[in-house]
């Protein structure tokens, strides 16, 4: 379980493909003190660290994942945000989350503010009753709220420190983004089709 509060950006140093998996050392300031067997999160994405050299670290992505995110599209020198598991006596400064992506979005615009920035993001029509006016909704692994929701679309106002410790300060225009929407709206949602 996560924050959506993003600790650290990590680089991708090595990307191996292993079968229908692919695995991937980044170098990071956190990665000397994680722990192997250890969850991560991974721009929104849970994955388990296997290996620590240095300040890298490795993770694998088997075939589930890379067809439900957009890790398989990471490249050598690619920035990830990187969260560790939330401990249970945290305050929880942005929002539950799993780290088990619904889906990738669509980046369709990133406009500058003057001091903050504003980002719209397209998604498949089929989670359009997950995500509401000024709810929760993670986008590669960072805790936003939501605005100018629609069917397909939504809108994520980033502040400075946020823009600056991020890896959102890389998307642009046309760019897939990792989602997952609030789990409390998950449940109950399936509570509702149920009945």
């Amino acid at each position: 379980m996560f924050t959506g509060i993003i600790e650290s950006i990590a680089i991708v140093k090595e990307v191996i493909i292993n079968g229908s998996n692919k695995t991937f050392w980044l170098e990071s300031p956190i990665s000397t003190e994680l722990k192997i067997d250890q969850s991560v999160s991974h721009n929104g994405i849970c994955l388990t660290v296997e290996e620590i050299n240095g300040s890298a670290h490795r993770v694998t992505a088997i075939e589930e994942t890379l067809q439900k995110t957009n890790v398989g599209s990471w490249e050598k020198g690619n920035l990830v945000n990187l969260e560790r598991c939330l401990r249970l006596n945290d305050r929880i400064d942005g929002h539950l989350v799993q780290g088990h992506v619904d889906t990738t979005g669509v980046c369709l615009s990133r406009k500058e503010k003057g001091g903050s920035w504003l980002f719209e993001f397209e998604f498949p029509k089929k989670f359009a009753d997950l995500i509401i006016e000024k709810g929760s909704i993670c986008v590669d692994g960072i805790s936003f709220t939501a605005f100018n929701v629609r069917k397909r679309t939504f809108s994520v106002a980033v502040i400075p420190y946020t823009f600056e410790h991020t890896n959102i300060k890389s998307v642009k225009k046309g760019d897939s983004i990792n989602l997952e929407f609030d789990l409390i709206g998950k449940y109950l949602l399936r509570r509702l089709s149920l009945k």
